[in-house]
């Protein structure tokens, strides 16, 4: 729990595994208004921690982007046991459902396409 335990290094991984790649940027566009020194901080010890990997943008060479690690991806069924748990006790936002389609459905089929995805080079 001290390496991805805490609300704003889990929204950084859900944010990497919806998205694959974001930019420091893009963490700070999310609806949880996450404050620059903390993001800084996070992405920093998620890196050292060897969830994260970041490397220069393919176009911007003077910007970073973060992606997630095999070993990041490796915390995929978590998330989706959590959300599935979260569904069954407190709901699920509408604009979640949509996601959790597939997960009750087969989620083991799930978890491997999605894993797919994120380990899926551009």
């Amino acid at each position: 729990m001290d390496i991805f335990g805490d609300k704003w290094s889990l929204l950084i991984i859900r944010d990497l595994m919806r998205n694959r790649v974001c930019s420091y940027g893009d963490f700070l566009k999310s609806g949880e208004k996450i404050a620059t020194n903390i993001l800084a901080t996070r992405l920093q010890d998620l890196e050292e921690d060897g969830i994260i990997a970041k490397e220069k943008h393919p176009d911007y060479k003077v910007k970073m982007v973060y992606s997630l690690t095999p070993k990041g991806i490796d915390l995929l069924p978590i998330l989706v046991e959590t959300y599935l748990w979260a569904e069954k006790y407190y709901g699920t936002p509408s604009d979640e459902k949509a996601r959790l389609v597939g997960v009750n459905a087969d989620k083991e089929a799930f978890i491997t396409e999605a894993k797919r995805f994120l380990s899926a080079k551009e």
